[in-house]
């Protein structure tokens, strides 16, 4: 057992929307990502997934409204809700996500942006 600093994890990889896997607890994950940018519209049938803001805004978009959240902040959304990150005026954020080990990066949707393996750092 070791503390794990998921700031100073995030300072090892710059590319934006390719999650790292800090942890494992029990069946979920805990991922840390830079987001820039728009994502892709997606939603996941069977299971929910946490959003932490660690630094800047993060703007949560759902079919119906935009959900702000602000560093330190988190949100969860709930399974088969369709959703899509997205940051403003080119601003990076770090997030953190919690989610289980089965949920596919973006749902049933294939992108460029789609990862299918979480490196472990």
């Amino acid at each position: 057992m070791k503390t794990i600093d998921p700031k100073e994890k995030l300072t090892k990889f710059s590319n934006h929307w390719h999650p790292r896997q800090i942890g494992i607890v029990n069946d979920m994950q805990v991922l840390v990502a830079k987001v820039k940018d728009e994502f892709v519209w997606h939603q996941h049938d069977e299971e929910d997934e946490l959003f932490q803001v660690l630094k800047g805004t993060l703007y949560l978009q759902f079919e119906d409204r935009t959900e702000t959240v602000k560093e330190g902040e988190l949100i969860i959304v709930p399974k088969g809700v369709k959703h899509c990150p997205m940051t403003k005026d080119g601003e990076e954020v770090h997030i953190m996500l919690f989610e289980k080990l089965s949920t596919k990066h973006t749902g049933d949707v294939k992108d460029s942006l789609t990862q299918s393996h979480y490196p472990k750092i």
